[in-house]
C-alpha cells in the first residue's frame, strides 16, 4: 500500500477532492467572482500540483490560497511554454532559448542604462551596429560584421542598399517561400532590385548564371533552401565556382545561409554549411539568424567583405531594421559561450541537439513513473524529432519520451495549452507524447503537475 508521500511527494495531509474544496467557503467566495468553471480548473491545478509533489501543501484552507493566486494573477499574453514536440528550434514557440547567462546579461542591462550607443573611449555618440563587430570577426572569420533586427532585415538592407535599379540574378530553384510567408521574390521587389531567375528548378549551372548577365545585372543572389530539399535529378554550383563566376564579370555574390552554424554540425544539421566556410569561399556577404543554430536571440547578421559592410551601415534602412540592446547583449554572451572551450554545453539548442538518447530514456522512464504513481496510464515510447526552424529538413532526431492514452487527443492538447503552465505536446492516434528532448531542465515538475492536473481524476 502506498504511502501519503508517494501519492502527493509531501508529509503533509492528503489534499481534498476537488468537490469538497469548491465547497472550502473562500473558494465559494472566488466562484461567484471568477465564475465556476473557471474555479473549478484552478482547484484542480492546485489539487494536481499537491499530488505532483510540485506543491507544499494539501491543507484544504492553503489549497483554497492557492486557488485564489491562479484565479487573480494578473493574466500575461506572452507565457512560457513547454516544448514537447522534439523540435528543437520551434518556429511557433520562440525559437532558441537562451543560455541562462545569457538571459542575466540582457536582464541586467534591461534593468539600467548601458553604452548601446555611446563610444567609451571617447564619450562620443557610438554606433550600436558596430558594438558586436570585434567577436564576430573572431568567432566567423571575416573582414566585417554588424547585426540587425532579424535575418529577413539583413538580406533586405543589402538589396536595398547594393542593388536597388539593378538586376539580381538567382537560381530558379531558390525563388523559395519559407515560414510566415515569407518569400524572396517579395524581398527583391520589395527593396526595388529585380529578381531574373536562371536555370531551371531543379537543374542550375554557373553558365547559366554567365548567360544571364547584362550590364544592369549587380549580383548573384544565392539562397539557403530552408525547409525542403531537392533530391534526384538535380545540380547546383559550388559556391566557390559561383564565386569565381561572380567577380570576373565584377559583381557581387551574396549568399543567405539562413540558420548562422558556427560549431561543428551536430546530428541532424550535417547538411548546413559553416559560417566560415562561405567567406572563405567567396561569398562577398552573408546572411543568417541569429536565433536559430547559433542559438541566441533574434537577430540578423551581416558578414563579409569591409566595404560592403560599411555601405549597408551608413544606409537609412539600417536605423528602421537595428536591433536593440536585449538582443545584442543576449547574442554577445550566447557568442562568449561558443568561443570559450566547453561552452557549447551552455547553450541550450546545442545541448538538446546532442542529447544522448539513453537519457532521454531514462527521463522519460522517470516521468512514466511519476504520472503512474498518481493513477494516469503512461509509458516510454520512442520518437522522432527535428531540428527546426527550416533546418536540414528530412533528418530526423531519435529520441524517446511519454505517451498517455486518451480518447480525444485534440482536446488533451486545447487544454494543455490553456493550462496555467502551457504544455504543446503531440498528438498521436489514442493519445498524446511528449518528446523528452526539448523540455528544459526545471520543466520535469511543471510539466507532470499540467498533465496531472488535465489527465488526471477530478477527486
Amino acid at each position: 500500500m502506498r504511502s501519503h508521500s508517494d501519492v502527493a511527494g509531501t508529509g503533509g495531509p492528503r489534499p481534498p477532492a476537488v468537490g469538497r474544496l469548491l465547497r472550502h467557503p473562500d473558494v465559494v467566495v472566488l466562484a461567484a467572482r471568477h465564475g465556476r468553471a473557471a474555479t473549478a480548473a484552478a482547484a484542480k491545478t492546485a489539487v494536481a500540483e499537491v499530488r505532483a509533489g510540485t506543491s507544499a501543501s494539501g491543507e484544504e484552507r492553503a489549497l483554497a490560497k492557492r486557488v485564489a493566486q491562479l484565479l487573480d494573477g494578473s493574466p500575461r499574453q506572452l507565457r512560457r511554454v513547454i516544448n514537447g514536440t522534439g523540435v528543437v528550434i520551434h518556429t511557433n514557440l520562440g525559437r532558441a532559448p537562451l543560455a541562462a547567462r545569457a538571459a542575466a546579461r540582457a536582464a541586467n542591462l534591461a534593468a539600467g542604462y548601458s553604452n548601446l550607443e555611446l563610444d567609451l573611449r571617447t564619450g562620443r555618440r557610438g554606433d550600436r551596429h558596430s558594438l558586436l563587430a570585434d567577436i564576430l570577426r573572431r568567432v566567423v572569420g571575416v573582414e566585417e560584421a554588424m547585426v540587425v533586427n532579424n535575418g529577413a532585415a539583413a538580406v533586405l538592407l543589402a538589396l536595398t542598399a547594393l542593388c536597388r535599379g539593378r538586376e539580381v540574378l538567382v537560381s530558379r530553384g531558390e525563388a523559395i517561400e519559407i515560414g510566415g510567408s515569407f518569400r524572396i521574390p517579395d524581398i527583391l521587389r520589395l527593396s526595388g532590385a529585380k529578381l531574373v531567375e536562371v536555370g531551371t528548378t531543379n537543374r542550375t549551372r554557373v553558365s547559366d548564371y554567365e548567360r544571364a548577365c547584362t550590364p544592369r545585372t549587380v549580383a548573384f543572389l544565392r539562397v539557403h533552401q530552408s525547409n525542403f530539399r531537392m533530391t534526384g535529378f538535380t545540380e547546383r554550383p559550388r559556391l566557390a565556382d559561383l564565386a569565381a563566376a561572380a567577380h570576373r564579370s565584377g559583381l557581387h555574390l551574396l549568399e543567405d545561409v539562413g540558420s548562422g552554424l558556427l560549431p561543428p554540425a551536430p546530428a541532424g544539421a550535417a547538411f548546413e554549411a559553416r559560417l566560415g566556410r562561405s567567406r572563405s569561399d567567396g561569398a562577398d556577404l552573408i546572411f543568417c539568424s541569429g536565433d536559430k543554430l547559433l542559438g541566441a536571440s533574434q537577430a540578423g547578421l551581416v558578414l563579409g567583405r569591409a566595404e560592403l559592410v560599411e555601405r549597408l551601415r551608413r544606409h537609412p534602412l539600417a536605423r528602421a531594421l537595428r536591433p536593440d540592446k536585449l538582443q545584442l547583449a543576449a547574442l554577445e554572451e550566447t557568442l562568449l559561450c561558443l568561443e570559450e572551450p566547453g561552452g557549447l554545453e551552455q547553450v541550450p539548442v546545442w545541448a538538446m541537439l546532442r542529447a544522448d538518447p539513453r537519457r532521454l530514456r531514462r527521463r522519460s522512464e522517470r516521468w512514466a513513473e511519476r504520472l503512474r504513481r498518481i493513477g494516469l496510464p503512461a509509458e516510454v515510447t520512442s520518437t522522432e524529432g527535428a531540428v527546426g526552424g527550416g533546418t536540414t529538413p528530412g533528418d530526423p532526431l531519435p529520441s524517446y519520451g511519454i505517451h498517455i492514452p486518451c480518447p480525444r487527443p485534440g482536446v488533451v492538447r486545447r487544454r494543455l495549452l490553456a493550462a496555467e503552465t502551457a504544455v504543446l505536446c503531440l498528438e498521436r492516434p489514442g493519445g498524446i507524447v511528449i518528446d523528452a528532448r526539448c523540455v528544459l531542465p526545471g520543466e520535469d515538475g511543471p510539466l507532470i503537475a499540467t498533465l496531472a492536473g488535465v489527465l488526471g481524476p477530478a477527486t
